[in-house]
This record gives C-alpha cells, structure tokens and sequence, in this order.
C-alpha cells in the first residue's frame, strides 16, 4: 500500500503567446530565468541538474516532451515535474505546473520528511508560478 500526498498543481493564465510561453519552458536559459539554474536541454531521455543553491545539484531527465504543449521530468529521487501549456485566445496562453511523487513514509535526498517539504514547496511554487513566471514572460 502507497501513501502517496497530493501531488502540487499550479495553474495561470499568462499574457504572452504560446510560443513565448514554450522558451521559457522548454530552454535553459527560461528555466533559469524564473525559477533556478540548469544545464537542460529539450531532447527526450536527456540527462539534466537544477542547481538548487543551498540545497546543491539535483539530477534530472526529461521524461515527456510534446512542444509547445508539455514538458516534465524526474527530478531527483522520488518526484516528477510537468509543465503543461494550453494556448487560449490571441496572445495568452494556460500554464499549469505540475510537481507529483510525494509519499509521506520518504525522505528526500536531505533527510527531510515528503510531508514537511511538500507544504514549503507548495508555498513555493504558489509565488514561482504566480509572481516569477509572469514577471519574466510578460515583460
């Protein structure tokens, strides 16, 4: 028996275009630019790190990869991210962040509890994909 926590969904409406939606995505430089330094590359079973400052250097692969429309890949031991994008009327597009692989019986590769970070990277990714994202897309 799994038990699993809810995995994080996030979801904005974002004032730029599909594809100026997808670099930001689906590069190096974009990902750095609203959440955190990395040597991704969108080539599906490419090996990638986010460099997480404080916390060091977490290996990821990209797992799914259907441009312009979603991007996701494990990161570190136990999670997966998504980014899935929808595009809307002229000039705005739907992005919704997806971070799942949760268990409240794991620890991360710190030592932490699943169900503590959980919540802290909840209230991350609220200000990431709410505040970050937007400010560097519309700008």
């Amino acid at each position: 028996m799994t038990n699993t926590l809810p995995e994080i969904r996030k979801t904005i409406i974002l004032n730029a275009p599909i594809e100026k939606a997808w670099k930001a995505i689906s590069t190096s430089e974009g990902i750095g630019a609203w959440w955190m330094p990395n040597t991704f590359e969108a080539e599906l079973g490419r090996d990638f790190i986010l460099h997480a400052g404080q916390f060091g250097d977490s290996p990821c692969k990209v797992t799914e990869l259907d441009p312009p429309y979603k991007v996701g890949f494990d990161w570190g031991k136990d999670w997966h991210l998504t980014m899935e994008l929808k595009e809307l009327e002229a000039g705005k597009t739907e992005f919704t962040l997806i971070h799942s692989g949760w268990d409240e019986e794991k620890n991360t590769e710190f030592g932490q509890p699943h169900t503590m970070i959980r919540e802290i990277m909840d209230g991350g990714w609220g200000k990431i994909v709410n505040i970050s994202l937007p400010k560097y897309i519309e700008a």
